[in-house]
């Protein structure tokens, strides 16, 4: 065999050997992640499993998937690679993870885009249908989508045309109540939490608090007393149960040094004081929401990291990790069993980033050493031998 031939089968074993490696990282990972996730049962401690027991009809189950913070990058800031790669990792997550899941419902607590705040109407529009190919689902699914501060800016840089502007482009509207098989979901807008009385602050919470008392009505309908019945004559009914809060901002916290588990923040910084009405809301707005509302459950995302708090001992939240690599090296998303009387939670973690490149970085060395030192030391031990069979019989001869 020639060192011609010897090189050409080492080029093509090493091309087949790179092609599976690339297919692997851009598409089979995110399976391998994904099927090892499950949709979680209903908690059998919560009131859903007393009432199968007692020989009553289950309620329905809605299986909803919660990401946050995607930040697609827009035209200003990032390179050009980053945001292919970024957008490309996301789109495969997300998509292979409808085709495993199959979720009913799906939300987004804000930060859709990096750059919406000062994003110029041609740029917004691109952005949109970048994420619109990127999040694609089939009718099966909806796709709801909150509000963040990047998405129209913080308290000072928000303005009518931003939000408006939002609104628009993901057909909803920043504050509602959206209820599904029994449950109830309250969508806050909560970059308008500020108490300081700007105009979409005041609007804000004006909805706030009408939904709060359509809320409590509904809770309250079958009360005999006459001034709950005047109070609540024209107030829209929603299913009798607590909602589940779905919020940007987390509710206020001190720190994030109880928050522990893979995707909790680096020790490093789990001991930075947050910054109220920047990091988490306000203390008074989060009691506002508590007090009104009184939920079952908060999920909210912005600070790029998992954590879990009990607010009053009594009214759970869970922070959702950022699903954008470029925020952090294990993103992750939340798989919810939810019914009119209970919820199941559990976490989804994609493919980490360091072991892609990892998986690069070594079929790179592996590629370098048999596309070149292979062949070298195959043609050398072939013209060894060769001259080793020309010798051999002239120094035999000799000796003779």
């Amino acid at each position: 065999m020639s060192c011609l031939s010897v090189s050409c089968s080492a080029v093509i074993v090493l091309f087949g050997a790179v092609c599976s490696v690339f297919i692997f990282c851009e598409y089979l990972i995110y399976y391998a992640a994904i099927l090892q996730c499950g949709w979680p049962g209903i908690d059998h401690g919560s009131p859903a499993s007393e009432r199968s027991a007692d020989g009553q009809p289950e309620p329905e189950v809605l299986r909803a998937m919660v990401l946050s913070d995607t930040h697609l990058l827009g035209a200003v800031g990032g390179h050009w690679f980053d945001k292919l790669r970024r957008e490309w990792q996301m789109e495969r997550a997300f998509q292979t993870a409808l085709a495993l899941l199959r979720p009913e419902v799906v939300f987004i607590l804000g930060d859709v885009f990096d750059e919406g705040k000062w994003s110029s109407p041609k740029n917004w529009d691109d952005d949109v249908c970048r994420f619109q190919k990127m999040f694609r689902h089939s009718s099966d699914t909806e796709l709801v989508v909150l509000v963040g501060n990047h998405d129209i800016g913080f308290h000072y840089e928000m303005d009518w045309f931003k939000l408006q502007r939002f609104e628009k482009a993901f057909n909803t509207t920043s504050n509602r109540m959206v209820t599904k098989k029994g449950v109830n979901f309250l969508l806050v807008n909560s970059v308008a939490l500020h108490g300081d009385g700007c105009p979409i602050c005041q609007s804000v919470e004006k909805q706030l608090y009408t939904l709060s008392r359509d809320l409590n009505c509904s809770l309250l309908q079958n009360s005999e007393s006459s001034i709950i019945r005047e109070y609540c004559q024209d107030a829209w009914t929603y299913p009798s149960t607590p909602p589940i809060i779905l919020q940007h901002y987390p509710l206020y916290r001190v720190s994030d040094a109880g928050c522990t588990g893979r995707d909790a923040a680096p020790p490093e910084e789990r001991h930075l004081l947050f910054r109220e009405k920047y990091d988490v809301l306000s203390q008074e707005a989060s009691h506002r929401l508590l007090q009104w509302f009184k939920p079952r459950l908060v999920l909210s995302g912005h600070t790029h990291s998992g954590c879990q708090v009990l607010h009053d001992n009594q009214y759970p939240e869970i922070s959702v990790p950022s699903f954008n690599w470029r925020n952090r090296n294990n993103p992750s998303f939340i798989l919810g069993s939810f019914s009119s009387s209970g919820y199941g939670l559990s976490k989804c973690f994609l493919p980490e980033e360091s072991t892609v490149i990892a998986l690069y970085c070594s079929t790179g060395a592996s590629l370098l050493f048999f596309l070149f030192l292979l062949p070298l030391v195959h043609c050398l031990w072939m013209r060894g031998l060769l001259r080793c069979l020309i010798l051999c019989p002239i120094s035999k001869h000799k000796f003779l």
